[in-house]
């Protein structure tokens, strides 16, 4: 077996290495998480002009979160079979459908069903778009485009949506689908590559270099999205209950809110440090470090809630999100080159983030409070930590090239 010194992934051009292509699929990734990312602000809309309790709210945002993942795992099944541009609008008419309903609509029954039609129809849209991203031949950059966008629109959805009421939330998430879908157009209709094939460009040691086709075997993408699973479980409930938790602490609620958009823009600096650190070091050994590193400033909470604590731990969450994201999503990427466990990847974020929320609310059901929800955030970034680090030590006896790619 070939070393990694002596051994590289080819990636060749496509179609999706168009920028029309990259700034679509980019687009429509942004829109298919938007109710995600605006977690903190709809849950405190949920609480505060629709009655709903904490616990509520928890099954509400999983019921958006699981239906996200359904719909990803939907697209894993028709994204390389089927015509994007057909699935795409079909996805996004149940979603934009689903949050028109939600305006007529409002009791916690009747939400709680709508929600999961939200998210399945933003899931399968998401999937196109993340195997839209994934198609290009550097993922890491692709996907560091995409969560250099993402911090932007981070920003504004924490800083607008406070402003708009809960019917205006749900027209806004519907008419971005909308904007989407006029440029339908520039979506590649099928996958360049197949699944589960990778080329490695292989040194000989006469200097002459030879290409071979390697099989991934089918367990490397499946760890990934239970990777992936367990790392939305803590983003998931922390992203959901953070500003909930601060209410009866000694942080400031103004300084909270003002700590959820300012601390998106941390987020760019993890892209250029990702982007830089994956060209050095590959994917899988900065993503060991920085899970430990996740489940560290979440633990913090523990020791106390206050306006410095909050800062720090925001900061730090928002940094160590993108890191992981990127790691996460050109790891996949880098092994599936049809889209379709790419396409997954939302489905493991939804699965995560539905789980998150709702086990959270069980720990507080059970009255262990929100010391209890930090500590299950934490143990959920260390399990993925082991999961990755059983992969990367797996693929170094396989295929080295893939172990330590960028």
């Amino acid at each position: 077996m070939a070393s990694s010194s002596d051994t590289r992934l080819v990636h060749k051009k496509t179609e999706f290495d168009d920028w029309r292509s990259l700034s679509l699929g980019i687009y429509m990734a942004l829109v298919g998480y938007a109710v995600m990312v605006g977690l903190p602000v709809i849950s405190t809309a949920w609480v505060d002009k629709l009655g709903f309790t904490e616990i509520q709210v928890g099954r509400v945002a999983g019921a958006d979160l699981y239906g996200l993942g359904i719909g990803a795992i939907i697209a894993f099944f028709v994204v390389a079979r089927f015509d994007r541009r057909m699935l795409t609008i079909a996805a996004a008419s149940v979603a934009i459908m689903a949050n028109i309903l939600c305006i007529y609509f409002q009791d916690y029954d009747v939400t709680l069903y709508l929600r999961l039609a939200a998210g399945i129809g933003a899931g399968v849209y998401t999937g196109i778009a993340v195997a839209t991203i994934g198609g290009h031949s550097r993922p890491a950059f692709a996907f560091g485009l995409e969560l250099f966008a993402f911090a932007f629109s981070q920003a504004a959805e924490l800083k607008f949506l406070p402003y708009l009421t809960i019917e205006g939330m749900y027209m806004a998430f519907a008419g971005a689908f909308v904007v989407g879908l006029l440029f339908i157009g520039w979506l590649p209709r099928r996958p360049a590559d197949a699944a589960l094939d990778v080329e490695v460009d292989v040194a000989e040691p006469t200097g002459d270099h030879h290409v071979e086709h390697q099989r991934v075997p089918r367990y490397v993408p499946w760890l990934v999205l239970g990777a992936v699973m367990f790392t939305y479980i803590n983003i998931g409930a922390y992203w959901t209950y953070i500003e909930l938790a601060t209410v009866d602490s000694a942080a400031s609620p103004e300084w909270v809110a003002d700590m959820l958009v300012y601390t998106s823009f941390f987020s760019l600096v993890g892209c250029l440090f990702a982007v830089l650190l994956s060209n050095r070091y590959g994917l899988s050994k900065p993503l060991l470090v920085t899970l430990v590193f996740q489940a560290s400033i979440v633990a913090m909470l523990l020791f106390g809630i206050t306006d410095m604590t909050v800062m720090i731990s925001m900061f730090a969450f928002n940094f160590c999100w993108i890191f992981v994201d990127i790691y996460q999503a050109a790891t996949i990427s880098n092994v599936d080159r049809s889209g379709r466990y790419v396409a997954l990847l939302p489905a493991a974020q939804g699965i995560g983030n539905g789980l998150g929320p709702n086990i959270a609310a069980t720990v507080l059901a059970w009255g262990l409070g929100y010391n209890g929800v930090f500590i299950m955030c934490a143990a959920a970034s260390i399990i993925a930590m082991f999961i990755y680090l059983y992969m990367y030590l797996m693929l170094k006896k396989k295929i080295p090239a893939l172990a330590d790619a960028s």
